[in-house]
């Protein structure tokens, strides 16, 4: 398998490695008070007891991988619900006052069609989103919103960072751990020095071609970091353009007013240029690279929350 940087790119990478095992799959389908994983998170696990991904941050999984077990042998699917109600849920571990319900389903054409994985990972591959449906009375899923439980597949999250400087250098592994996929272009070759990002290749094309190429999609942060408008403004405007969740510049307030009229005069609106988080980050008093990169990686993890 090639690595994933994300839990449902890993996910999917499994599924398809294991074919030629019998497969289930768990789905947090609801949630209540202090849940340890959201809606949607996923467990798939084989006949073997080999699995990937996570419903509960360990607390139910053994529960949880049992009646994969079962489900394995007989088909079909079903809810399970844990609380801290409930005897079983203290047993299993789930003491820290949420509630979850979970659907258990066998991998196969009257629950969870195989055939999913792999069309999941071809939508991702071109950047789409595919949302799929389950009725949770049958347990049969299917691609569309018609169901009970809609769960949205979104494509990978990428990092496109323009400028090959100190603070990429920190943003960078900061970013991969969060699940991003970071790419860095920057045509200046001192700043593109293979070493100064060990296991990254740096684009060295200017940063709109780089852009034009990459074609950001709504699963996308772009962010400029090197303070030069012949870098930065480009891959602002490829950004506007796109459908990129996130874009930020680096630079102080009167750098990113600058910055503004510029791309104005450029044509582009109020609404386009209100896009565009200036200067880049959260306020924490980041006051060197590893904090300023921190602040960017929070700004953007909390633009996606929140989109």
């Amino acid at each position: 398998m090639t690595e994933a940087t994300d839990e449902l790119g890993r996910l999917l990478e499994a599924a398809r490695a294991w074919k030629a095992h019998r497969l289930g799959i768990a789905t947090v389908v609801r949630t209540w008070g202090s849940a340890p994983r959201r809606v949607g998170a996923h467990l798939l696990m084989r006949e073997d007891g080999l699995f990937e991904g996570s419903v509960s941050g360990g607390c139910v999984e053994g529960a949880v991988m049992e009646a994969l077990g079962r489900r394995m042998a007989t088909g079909g699917g079903e809810v399970l619900h844990f609380g801290v109600a409930d005897e079983t849920a203290w047993e299993v571990g789930l003491a820290c006052g949420g509630e979850i319900e979970v659907l258990v389903q066998a991998v196969e054409p009257g629950a969870f069609p195989p055939g999913l994985f792999d069309r999941l990972a071809e939508a991702r591959s071109r950047g789409e989103t595919v949302t799929l449906a389950t009725d949770l009375a049958s347990a049969r899923t299917a691609e569309g919103e018609d169901g009970a439980f809609v769960r949205r597949y979104d494509p990978p999250l990428r990092l496109m960072l323009v400028g090959a400087v100190h603070i990429a250098q920190a943003l960078v592994p900061i970013a991969a751990a969060l699940g991003f996929r970071p790419q860095v272009v920057d045509p200046r070759t001192r700043f593109a020095a293979a070493a100064r990002f060990p296991g990254l290749e740096i684009d060295t094309r200017w940063p709109d071609e780089a852009l034009a190429d990459w074609r950001p999609d709504a699963a996308s942060a772009v962010v400029t970091l090197t303070h030069d408008p012949k870098l930065d403004d480009p891959a602002l405007e490829a950004a506007l353009r796109s459908n990129a969740f996130y874009v930020a510049a680096l630079g102080s307030r009167r750098t990113h007013a600058a910055r503004l009229e510029r791309l104005a005069a450029r044509g582009f609106g109020a609404a386009d240029l209100a896009r565009i988080h200036g200067p880049a980050g959260l306020d924490i008093g980041a006051a060197n690279p590893a904090e300023i990169a921190l602040s960017v990686a929070a700004e953007m993890v909390q633009a996606w929350r929140r989109r």
